[in-house]
């Protein structure tokens, strides 16, 4: 029993003063991407090819609706059979809007096939510049402050943002504004 205690003081002292030893910063990589030229006109490349394919389904939607209405008012005129020729053409139109709009905005769409080629060489020239950073500086952990990661104080010391931007080959953006509080 007594050996046991002793373990686990020991233990507990090894595993504070390694936590002590820990060197942790953080990066915010929508403010770096935010500073990289190429990461821009990525995305206004993809903005640009986004709203243009929107249209273009607008467009066959507004046509769909036309003949909907059309076919409203001549369906107490119409025979049966023209009726349901109509319908069917409808139907069809639909069909072929939802499949386009999946085909361009979908999980596996040309926009995302698209921005996999745009913006992905750019995030992992990032990656690799944090990696580098955390090997210059011998930090065991960097976080990313953007997105939806909750930091509730930050000592703005540790950002190391501009070393990525500078590890890039890029020149720092302006600073963001200081907060405590994500």
């Amino acid at each position: 029993m007594r050996n046991t205690l002793i373990i686990t003081v020991i233990l507990f002292f090894f595993t504070t003063y390694n936590s002590f030893a820990q060197k942790y910063a953080y990066v915010n990589t929508d403010y770096i991407l935010d500073n990289v030229p190429e990461y821009k006109s990525a995305q206004t490349e993809l903005d640009n090819l986004s709203i243009q394919w929107q249209k273009e389904i607008e467009a066959k939607l507004s046509e769909i609706d036309k003949l909907y209405k059309a076919f409203q008012a001549d369906q107490v005129l119409l025979p049966e059979e023209m009726k349901k020729k109509r319908e069917d053409e409808i139907v069809k139109k639909e069909k072929e809007v939802k499949d386009l709009q999946k085909q361009r905005f979908g999980k596996d769409g040309e926009l995302f096939k698209k921005r996999q080629t745009l913006v992905k060489p750019i995030q992992d020239k990032v990656y690799k510049a944090i990696e580098d950073v955390a090997a210059d500086s011998k930090y065991d952990m960097i976080l990313d402050k953007a997105g939806s990661t909750t930091i509730l104080y930050v000592n703005t010391k540790l950002d190391k943002s501009n070393d990525v931007l500078e590890k890039m080959g890029l020149k720092a953006g302006k600073k963001e504004k200081k907060q405590k509080t994500e």
